[in-house]
C-alpha cells in the first residue's frame, strides 16, 4: 500500500492510497472459485459453470465488494502512517483502472488543527468583590411578592404600575402595517415591554378612553422594515387594573417551601441562596475573562465538521428551551455560528491544557460540586442521588470540575485585580 498526502484549503487534506492490485485480484479469483461450487446458470449443472462466464456475470460485483472491504480496512492504517488526526467522515472517491491493474482511492477530510499552547503571562483579570446586603435580601423578597401579585379592576385613571387591557391599531404614513394591530392586549405600564414611549402615554387614561399614541420605532428594532419610523396608534382602553401584593406572612412563605412560616428562617434561606448566586456569578465572570484570554492567545481554525455539529447541538437546545414551539421551522445556522465557533475552539484548547497538565477530576471535588448544586433544592439528597445514579450525568459534573481546574491553572499566569462592586451591579452586568 502506497500513501501520499496533499494539503487542501485550511484544514482539508487529500489522502491518496494505492492498494496492492495483485492481492485484490487474488481475492476476487478466490471468491469466484468458491462461488463456482454452487453457482447455477441455465444449461449448466451446479458447480460446472465455466469461470469465464462467472467473471462476466459476477466479476464486477465481486470486485466492488472486495475493493470496498480493502478501502475500509486500509483507511485507518493509511491515517496512522500519515500521522493525521481526521475530523468527521471522509469523502472517498475511487481511483480505478482495471485495464492497468490499478486500485486506489482518494479520501478527503479535515484534520484537527495543530496547537502549541501560548502562555497567558502579562494578561490580567478583574475579579469582582461584593457581598450580599440586607438591601439585597429586601429587594429579593419584594421580587418574590411581585411574583405572587394579583390584579383587581379599578374605576380610576391609569397610573404607573397598573395593567391595562386594550385594543390598538397602528399606522405608518397613514397606512396599517403588519403586526400593528392587537385585541385584548394586556400592558403593564412601566414594564418596558412596548415601544419606548408607548406605555407612558397611557398614564391618565381610563376605561372607554380612546387615546392616540405617537411613537418612533428604535433604530435597532428587530423588524428592519419598521426601524426608525414614526407610528401613530389608535388605542381603546377596555380595562384598568391595579396590582395587589401579598403580605410577607406565613401563608406566602409556605408557598416558597417554608411550611412552618418562620420568617427569620425564610430570610436566612433567601440570603444563603443569594450568597450562592453571588459566588457563582463571580466565578462565571472570572472564568469568562480567562476563556477570552485563552482564545486571544491561541487563535486556531475550527474544523467545519465540528462547527456543524455544535451548531446543530445549540439549535436543538434552543428548540427544547422553547418547548418544541415552531419545531417545523429550521432556525438558521447564522443564529448559532459565532457561539458555536467559540465553544468548539475553547473545547479544543481546554482539552490540550488538560492533556499537558495531566488534570483529572478529584472524586471529592466532584462530590462537593454536586452537593453545592443540590443545596438550593428542597430535597438536596434526591438531587445528589440523581447524579450518582447515572454515569453520564456524573460525567457532566466531572467536565465542570475539569474546566474549573483549567481556570485555576491559568489564573496562576494572569494578574488578578479585585474590583469592589455590589450584588445588584454584578447581576445587571451579567444579564
Amino acid at each position: 500500500m502506497q500513501v501520499s498526502v496533499e494539503t487542501g484549503d485550511g484544514l482539508t487534506r487529500r489522502l491518496k492510497v494505492e492498494l496492492p492490485a495483485e492481492e485484490i485480484e487474488q481475492e476476487i479469483d478466490k471468491r469466484l472459485q468458491n462461488y463456482a461450487r454452487s453457482a447455477r446458470l441455465p444449461g449448466f449443472r451446479p458447480g460446472k459453470v465455466p469461470m469465464r462466464m462467472l467473471r462476466q456475470r459476477y466479476g464486477d460485483s465481486v470486485r466492488r465488494e472486495v475493493f470496498g472491504e480493502r478501502v475500509e480496512a486500509s483507511f485507518p492504517q493509511a491515517i496512522a502512517e500519515s500521522e493525521l488526526r481526521p475530523v468527521g467522515r471522509p469523502e472517498i472517491e475511487p481511483d480505478l483502472d482495471q485495464a492497468a491493474g490499478h486500485y486506489g482511492y482518494v479520501a478527503e477530510f479535515e484534520i484537527m488543527p495543530e496547537l502549541t499552547l501560548q502562555s497567558l503571562d502579562g494578561g490580567s483579570v478583574i475579579r469582582p468583590q461584593a457581598e450580599v446586603t440586607e438591601a439585597d435580601v429586601e429587594e429579593t423578597l419584594e421580587h418574590m411578592r411581585q411574583q405572587r401579585k394579583r390584579w383587581e379592576p379599578v374605576e380610576r385613571v391609569a397610573a404607573s404600575g397598573d395593567r391595562l387591557t386594550l385594543d390598538f391599531e397602528g399606522q405608518i404614513d397613514g397606512e396599517p402595517f403588519e403586526g400593528g394591530r392587537g385585541e385584548d392586549v394586556q400592558l403593564e405600564i412601566g414594564a418596558g415591554r412596548f415601544i419606548p414611549g408607548f406605555e407612558e402615554q397611557l398614564i391618565g387614561a381610563s376605561v372607554g378612553d380612546e387615546p392616540v399614541v405617537e411613537v418612533t420605532f428604535p433604530d435597532d428594532y428587530q423588524q428592519a422594515a419598521l426601524a426608525g419610523k414614526p407610528a401613530r396608534f389608535k388605542v381603546v382602553v377596555k380595562r384598568v387594573e391595579e396590582p395587589i401584593l401579598p403580605a410577607l406572612d406565613a401563608e406566602l412563605i409556605a408557598e416558597f417551601g417554608i411550611e412552618d412560616g418562620d420568617l427569620e428562617r425564610f430570610r436566612a434561606d433567601v440570603r444563603a441562596n443569594l450568597e450562592r448566586e453571588l459566588a457563582q456569578r463571580t466565578k462565571a465572570k472570572v472564568k469568562n475573562q480567562v476563556m477570552d484570554a485563552l482564545l486571544e492567545a491561541n487563535p486556531l481554525p475550527v474544523p467545519a465538521a465540528l462547527l456543524a455539529e455544535e451548531i446543530e447541538s445549540l439549535r436543538q437546545q434552543m428548540m427544547q428551551n422553547l418547548g418544541g414551539a415552531g419545531s417545523e421551522i429550521k432556525l438558521p445556522d447564522e443564529l448559532f455560528a459565532e457561539n458555536a465557533r467559540r465553544r468548539v475552539a475553547l473545547g479544543l484548547i481546554i482539552a490540550e491544557v488538560i492533556k499537558q497538565q495531566e488534570l483529572s477530576p478529584d472524586p471529592e471535588r466532584v462530590r462537593a460540586t454536586v452537593e453545592e448544586m443540590a443545596a438550593s433544592y428542597d430535597d438536596p439528597q434526591a438531587v445528589i442521588d440523581h447524579y450518582y445514579a447515572d454515569r453520564q450525568r456524573l460525567a457532566a459534573i466531572e467536565s465542570i470540575v475539569l474546566e474549573d481546574l483549567v481556570v485555576e491553572h491559568l489564573l496562576e499566569q494572569l494578574q488578578v485585580t479585585d474590583e469592589p462592586t455590589s450584588f445588584s451591579e454584578l447581576t445587571a452586568q451579567q444579564q
